[in-house]
């Protein structure tokens, strides 16, 4: 069962990502320049822009350098997870195990750190304090303490956000709680079910997050 929502679930947040893609796109002429010569090598500039978004801004403080750091080891450990978690199970139907699990492993702990680093440092970033939704602030008589404008994809990406940071809790506390012997087969197997869907829904939240997060600094840039 697992294997199989786990593939029609990425099935449709892939899909769902290519569509929102085809349809909202940065336009390439405001991205490269409207002046640019070879436009066939449009897809080598788009995959340029996506690794120049690893870098860190010459201007950047030390603080801003740190986060970004961060957040590029998050990524890393999030892909090594990724590929060492669902590769065996959705393409051979196999439990983790050998090198697969020692690699889970050894980025699993490195992951936590900077996921609850990032919690830290995004936490005042992501609230939710604009007007996002003006029938619930008339429902709820609700005050926004901040008047600017929500961006586009905002809600969304701060959504996404959060859903990492609440889902990473159950994913690492199942695999922790599993390792003492303290509960018995039943719940050992409970465990194990617990940390496979809940990291099934932190892969697919972080994607739609990645996402965002691309087509906000595509935007910017294009700006």
């Amino acid at each position: 069962m697992f294997r199989g929502l786990s593939i029609a679930a990425f099935v449709i947040v892939f899909v769902g990502v290519l569509v929102h893609l085809i349809i909202s796109r940065p336009r390439a002429d405001r991205l490269f320049g409207a002046d640019r010569r070879a436009r066939v090598l449009d897809p080598l500039r788009v995959l340029v822009f996506l690794l120049t978004l690893l870098f860190i801004p010459q201007k950047s403080t030390l603080a801003g350098a740190l986060r970004r750091l961060i957040c590029l080891l998050a990524l890393l450990c999030f892909v090594v997870l990724f590929v060492t978690g669902f590769f065996p199970r959705l393409f051979f139907g196999e439990v983790i195990s050998g090198y697969w699990l020692m690699l889970h492993a050894t980025a699993a702990p490195v992951f936590a750190v900077c996921v609850a680093l990032l919690a830290v440092m995004w936490a005042h970033n992501c609230r939710l304090d604009k007007n996002y939704w003006p029938w619930l602030k008339r429902v709820l008589q609700l005050q926004t303490t901040s008047q600017a404008e929500p961006e586009k994809h905002e809600l969304a990406r701060k959504i996404t956000f959060w859903l990492v940071i609440f889902l990473a809790l159950p994913v690492m506390s199942s695999i922790v709680l599993s390792m003492f012997a303290l509960f018995g087969t039943y719940w050992q197997e409970l465990l194990a079910q617990l940390h496979r869907y809940c990291a099934l829904g932190l892969a697919l939240a972080a994607i739609v997050h990645i996402y965002l997060m691309i087509l906000t600094e595509a935007k910017r840039t294009a700006v």
